[in-house]
C-alpha cells in the first residue's frame, strides 16, 4: 500500500487511518473497510497521501473497495433496523429497571453484529438484557459503555464559543483538565460556566495555559505593595492582554498600565515584600551603579548584623531557660511528692476507719445474738470444746 487516507464513521468527526493503492479516491467518497466492530462503510475526509510520510506505529488496515449503490442501499436499511433495535433496547431496560441510557445502535454492513453504545454511572448487570435482545435480533450483540466526554463526542454539538465541539472536530484522545488551569488563567471559579456539554471542565482551558504561564512573568505578583502618589496600594489583579494592573487599598483603587508600574520601579516608589525578611526593602534604580552597589552592601550588612543580634538574643534566652529548668523540675518534684504522701495518708485513714467500723459491727452482732439465744451459744461452745 502506497497511500493512506482518513475515514470517519457515522455522525462522529473522529477519523481513522486506512491504506490504499488507489490515488483517485477523493474527499466525500464512501468506502467499505473492516474495523474492530466488523465490515462498515466510512466516508473519506482527506486526499490520499504518501504513506512513507505517516508517523504511525500501529497497523493500518487496507480499504476493501469503494462503496457500490447496493452497499449504500444496505446502509440505509441498516439504519432503519438499528432504530427498531434501539426501541427494543429501551423497552427492555425499562422492564428490567436497569440504570443505563442508550446513546446509539449500529449494525455492521452484513448485519451479523449490532453494537449498542450506552452511558451509565456504574457497572450494569445486563445478562438478562442480552437474553432478551438475542432472542429478538438473532445476531451477535455487543454493548459498549462510554463516559460523559465520549458521549459528547459521539453526539456532537455547539460550544459556548459558537463553534462545533473540539472533541467532534479534531480531538482524538482526552487529557485531564484540572481546576488549576482555570486559576492560572485568573478565571472566576464558576463550575457551570467552565463546564462543557459533557459536564466536565472544558478542554479548551489547556490551550492558553502555557501562554498565561509565560506572560505572567512580566507582571508583579498579586499582593505586591506599590507606593503611588504618596499612598500604598496592593496589586489585586491584572489583564495580560490589555496589560492593565489594578492596585487598591482600603480607601481607593487605581488602574495602571504595565509601563507605569515599571516606571515606579525607577522612581524609588516600588516596595516589595521579602518572604525571609520581616519588613520592606526599597528599590532605587535612578542613581548610578556605585550608589546602588553601596546601598545594596549597606542593606546586606544590616541584614547580617540583625541576624547576628537575633542569634545572640536567642542563645541568651536558651541559656536562661536551661538555668531555670532545674529549679522548675525540683519544684515540680516537690509538688508531686507532696501530693503522693497526702494521698497515701488519706488511704491509711480510710482503711483505719473501715477496719474500726467492721469490728464494731461484728461485736454488736455477737452481743445481739447472745441476748436472744444464750443457751444456743453455750451448746456451740461445748461442741467446739
Amino acid at each position: 500500500m502506497n497511500y493512506y487516507i482518513n475515514i470517519k464513521f457515522g455522525i462522529s468527526n473522529k477519523t481513522y487511518y486506512f491504506a490504499t493503492d488507489d490515488p483517485s479516491i477523493k474527499i466525500g467518497d464512501f468506502v467499505v473497510v473492516e474495523t474492530v466492530v466488523g465490515v462498515e462503510i466510512g466516508e473519506v475526509t482527506t486526499f490520499p497521501a504518501d504513506i512513507s510520510n505517516l508517523n504511525y506505529d500501529r497497523e493500518i488496515k487496507p480499504i476493501l473497495r469503494l462503496a457500490t449503490p447496493a452497499d449504500m442501499t444496505k446502509l440505509r436499511q441498516n439504519e432503519l433496523y438499528a432504530n427498531s433495535a434501539k426501541q427494543l433496547f429501551e423497552e427492555s431496560i425499562q422492564k428490567l429497571n436497569l440504570d443505563m441510557k442508550l446513546i446509539g445502535a449500529q449494525y455492521t454492513l452484513d448485519r451479523t453484529k449490532i453494537l449498542f453504545t450506552y452511558v451509565a454511572d456504574e457497572r450494569v448487570d445486563f445478562r438478562e438484557l442480552l437474553k432478551i435482545l438475542a432472542a429478538q435480533l438473532h445476531c451477535r450483540i455487543e454493548l459498549k459503555q462510554i463516559n460523559s466526554r465520549e458521549r459528547a463526542q459521539f453526539i456532537g454539538g455547539i460550544g459556548v464559543c459558537g463553534l462545533p465541539l473540539c472533541c467532534t472536530t479534531f480531538f482524538s484522545t482526552f487529557d485531564g483538565v484540572s481546576l488549576n488551569k482555570a486559576k492560572n488563567q485568573m478565571l472566576a471559579i464558576n463550575i457551570p460556566k467552565l463546564s462543557g456539554q459533557c459536564g466536565k471542565l472544558m478542554c479548551c482551558l489547556k490551550y492558553e495555559d502555557d501562554y498565561y504561564t509565560e506572560a505572567k512573568k512580566e507582571f508583579p505578583e498579586v499582593g505586591t505593595v506599590v507606593k503611588y502618589e504618596g499612598n500604598e496600594y496592593k496589586v489585586q489583579s491584572y489583564n495580560i492582554f490589555s496589560k492593565v494592573i489594578k492596585i487598591a487599598n482600603n480607601e481607593d483603587a487605581q488602574f495602571l498600565s504595565l509601563d507605569e508600574i515599571n516606571g515606579l520601579l525607577g522612581k524609588k516608589e516600588f516596595i516589595k515584600k521579602k518572604n525571609n525578611f520581616d519588613g520592606f526593602i526599597k528599590v532605587d534604580n535612578t542613581q548610578n551603579k556605585n550608589t546602588q552597589q553601596g546601598e545594596a552592601d549597606n542593606q546586606k550588612e544590616n541584614r547580617f548584623s540583625r541576624k547576628d543580634d537575633n542569634r545572640r538574643q536567642e542563645n541568651k534566652n536558651k541559656q536562661q531557660r536551661d538555668q531555670q529548668r532545674p529549679q522548675k523540675e525540683q519544684q515540680e518534684q516537690k509538688e508531686s511528692n507532696k501530693q503522693f504522701f497526702a494521698g497515701q495518708q488519706n488511704k491509711a485513714e480510710n482503711y483505719q476507719k473501715n477496719y474500726n467500723k467492721n469490728n464494731n459491727n461484728k461485736h454488736f452482732n455477737k452481743n445481739r445474738n447472745f441476748r436472744k439465744n444464750p443457751q444456743n451459744t453455750d451448746k456451740k461452745e461445748e461442741k467446739s470444746e
